[in-house]
């Protein structure tokens, strides 16, 4: 299949590229980009190229399809809030062509055949890609490793927790030493569990006024603090998840200054809400790590805008209803987020006064070299993962329009003056995953 997207404004941050163009696709690759290209060769169409489809992408943005480094998928174990279908089919819709998921299934993924078995399920022309993040410890318990080497093999991009803690700073010292030997990244949440224990909320004036358990800040930076010197001592590429707070981006900043290998992400509903958003109680705003202050909340806005985080995510948990419907205190935590990335993302940049590409690359470019993926990118001779989104097309979130078995979020029904940013179409190396030029 030969397609050719015209008249759109490509924006490649991983090559620069910011122009009116049109993009050319043969057998699931990319193979011209008009006006030039990242190899240097005119960036004209192959000669002889005919093109079986066309689409016309006048008004619209062409980027490369958005890389995701955590997304919940609920298979196995979790069919009831999820289906690896309808998660999928809710990635396309939000533009989302790659992406991670962490290891926390049921059981977790600390076993080449679960592993396998998955990336089995998901290898369909209309799913995006799925990139397994294995267990570091049997069963996710903090006792005993996994056998890295083999869930690699299997498939897996690297090793974490999930939002499970090893209390076990000797074991965790030894999963590093491992990691580091193999030359795997290893994940973390940065978050002590006995500073946390108990809590629900943002350990401040809201959570007393609330009677809700608080999560002080310095559980995040304590628990930095270890992992960090840990780092530090076993070599180990670490990559920070989920980052909440203003002391936390500081401290990564001065352990990269001191030279140790290490990344972060922000989740995406923590650049737009802070603990104020919790309201009278509202479970949908009940996430782990805990909405912060507001300070917080601009302290990770500007960080992501300079680079001092390096990568945007959804952070994507479905959640059943029954499960969002109980008391906050009550409630599971996470939102549904794969079908908001992009527009959230948006409007942060808009917000932020920020270039268009700066904020593309958060979720593309960048998320896919933490993954170490040939992803997020137009490049020649790169698959033809492609979004095509119209900038000024407002978006509404509703039950109805989401795609994800999970309706969990605070930003349902949210105000389509508030949110732009339509995909119109979602190409997964050349084939039509999504069609939303009509919705």
């Amino acid at each position: 299949m030969k397609i050719h997207i015209k008249n759109g404004h490509v924006i490649d941050p991983a090559n620069g590229i910011d122009r009116a163009a049109d993009v050319f696709i043969a057998k699931g690759k990319i193979v011209g980009v008009t006006g030039g290209n990242p190899r240097g060769d005119g960036g004209t169409a192959p000669a002889g190229f005919e093109a079986n489809a066309t689409i016309d992408a006048t008004g619209c943005i062409v980027c490369p399809g958005l890389v995701d480094l955590s997304a919940r998928l609920r298979e196995p174990g979790f069919e009831y809030r999820a289906t690896l279908e309808s998660e999928m089919a809710a990635a396309a819709a939000g533009g989302i062509t790659s992406l991670a998921c962490p290891p926390d299934t049921d059981p977790p993924l600390d076993e080449p055949g679960l592993v396998e078995m998955l990336t089995h399920r998901a290898r369909r022309p209309e799913f995006s890609h799925v990139y397994p993040v294995g267990a570091l410890t049997l069963k996710l318990e903090g006792k005993r490793l996994t056998e890295m080497a083999e869930l690699a093999e299997a498939g897996c991009v690297a090793f974490g927790q999930a939002n499970t803690p090893v209390l076990d700073t000797q074991v965790l010292m030894r999963a590093m030493q491992y990691a580091a030997t193999f030359g795997f990244s290893v994940w973390l949440q940065a978050q002590d569990p006995y500073l946390a224990k108990n809590g629900v909320a943002h350990d401040g004036e809201i959570s007393a006024r609330l009677g809700l358990a608080g999560i002080p800040v310095v559980a995040e930076t304590i628990a930095l603090a270890t992992l960090l010197h840990l780092a530090r001592e076993t070599g180990v590429r670490l990559h920070l998840t989920r980052i909440s707070s203003a002391d936390g981006i500081e401290m990564i900043a001065a352990a990269r200054a001191s030279g140790i290998a290490v990344t972060c992400d922000v989740a995406v509903h923590h650049l737009h809400l802070c603990d104020q958003d919790i309201g009278f109680f509202n479970p949908h705003a009940r996430f782990d790590p805990p909405l912060r202050s507001l300070r917080d909340r601009d302290a990770l806005r500007a960080g992501l805008a300079s680079g001092a985080i390096d990568a945007l995510c959804s952070d994507h948990t479905p959640v059943d209803d029954d499960a969002k419907q109980a008391p906050f205190d009550e409630a599971e935590p996470g939102a549904t987020g794969l079908e908001l990335l992009l527009p959230l993302t948006l409007k942060w940049a808009a917000e932020m006064k920020l270039p268009l590409a700066t904020a593309l690359a958060r979720v593309t470019a960048d998320p896919a070299r933490i993954l170490g993926i040939g992803a997020g990118t137009l490049a020649v001779g790169s698959a033809a993962d492609v979004c095509v989104f119209d900038l000024r097309a407002p978006c509404r979130i509703g039950r109805e329009t989401l795609k994800s078995q999970g309706k969990n979020t605070p930003f349902l029904g949210q105000d389509h003056h508030d949110l732009r940013g339509r995909v119109r179409c979602t190409l997964i190396e050349g084939h039509l995953a999504y069609d939303g030029a009509f919705v």
